[in-house]
């Protein structure tokens, strides 16, 4: 990868832009194709190129959970109008069939605007076996056939903190390439943060986007990635690797990168340095849009006791530490989604409402994820909230 083990640095480019004003946004992607070295560099007319989003699950736009149409909009424009043949897609939560992708489609607003603008959506629920030499956990991955279909591929991600992972960005968007519900067996096969975050790397380093655009115009902070808050952070970010963007991204919303898992992941294959100091930041001054007080989920660090206490205190502590789903029967609507959605089924329905088996749960929290009313909160108990500060 360029900027990774050379003298030259990535190009990350940053950009104010304060609101979904159909122009200023597509102003502020023009000007990141710019800062990048120009469209030409990276896609040739004719070619078909997949902006692969972030389509987690049935949301309004404004609940900031998804990639916003408008940015989706103004992206496809631009690369349409440069002669190149958009799709756009993603695998979202859940069973991946076409009712589901209509229904998700049309709810996040995407139907609407790939009308407008002449992009073609992703139907295709097919999947394909596809081998991955670079892979460190996984040699072959199930992924969506369209994959295969297109010339180039395009991460456009979203702005967000994530429950288990704590920031969820470029590098954790190409999860989405996974189809369907091969996405809950990886939760199950790789409990363990630092697995699941090679895996994750895995799956980016198999889609290899060409150029990474990232939604922070709104994005969500706290019990991300679907249950947080929005949050007005006002920035349209761009690089030609998806790793050194999220370095930037996690930096701009007062996040150490590499406390963050695929970070560190990134930063031990030598992806990138987990810094600024392989990274030609462009556009607007980092400082001048830094997010001091944005809210991040604390996560747990599965090897912040390794070599200090004994094995047996060791345990006791980390099952005190664990953070636990705890959900809200005021608020749910028993549409068991979460009992769908949960990897190792450790969710059962009493008296029509969800719980769980928390000795048998892996603290995946996609029920947390997928719950369409955010009835599911995630409670990190006080002695893993202090560790985690160490």
């Amino acid at each position: 990868m360029k900027g990774c083990g050379k003298l030259d640095r990535t190009k990350v480019s940053l950009l104010k832009c304060p609101d979904y004003n159909y122009k200023k946004v597509e102003e502020s992607i023009l000007k990141s194709f710019e800062n990048l070295g120009g469209i030409e560099n990276y896609i040739k007319p004719k070619e078909k190129v997949l902006l692969k989003i972030n389509l987690l699950m049935k949301k309004r736009p404004e609940e900031a959970t998804t990639t916003h149409p408008i940015f989706t909009k103004a992206l496809a424009k631009v690369l349409i109008d440069y002669g190149a043949e958009v799709i756009i897609g993603d695998s979202p939560g859940g069973p991946f069939n076409k009712t589901i992708l209509n229904g998700v489609y049309k709810a996040c607003g995407i139907e609407e605007i790939s009308n407008e603008v002449g992009a073609e959506l992703n139907y295709n629920t097919n999947a394909v076996n596809m081998k991955n030499e670079k892979g460190l956990i996984l040699k072959n991955i199930n992924a969506i056939e369209v994959l295969n279909q297109v010339d180039k591929v395009i991460s456009v991600s979203k702005l967000k903190t994530h429950g288990m992972m704590m920031f969820t960005g470029a590098v954790k968007n190409m999860f989405g390439i996974v189809a369907g519900l091969e996405k809950a067996e990886y939760h199950v096969r790789m409990p363990n943060i630092k697995d699941f975050s090679n895996a994750l790397v895995d799956i980016c380093m198999l889609s290899n986007p060409i150029l990474s655009f990232m939604d922070g115009i709104v994005g969500m902070e706290g019990n991300g990635p679907s249950g947080g808050t929005p949050r007005q952070a006002g920035v349209v970010l761009a690089s030609t690797t998806p790793y050194h963007l999220d370095v930037v991204a996690t930096n701009l919303i007062g996040i150490t990168p590499k406390k963050v898992p695929t970070i560190q992941r990134c930063t031990e294959r030598k992806l990138c340095k987990g810094d600024l100091s392989d990274i030609e930041l462009l556009g607007n001054e980092l400082n001048q849009l830094k997010i001091n007080d944005f809210i991040v989920p604390e996560i747990r660090s599965l090897d912040l006791l390794d070599g200090k206490l004994p094995k047996f205190m060791r345990d006791i502590i980390n099952e005190l530490m664990q953070p636990k789903p705890v959900f809200n029967k005021e608020t749910c609507i028993s549409c068991k989604k979460c009992l769908e959605s949960c990897p190792p089924q450790v969710i059962k329905m009493i008296n029509n409402k969800p719980s769980a088996n928390l000795d048998e749960c892996i603290r995946c929290f996609c029920c947390q994820e997928l719950c369409p009313v955010n009835a599911i909160d995630i409670h990190r108990p006080l002695l893993m909230k202090l560790m985690a500060k160490l």
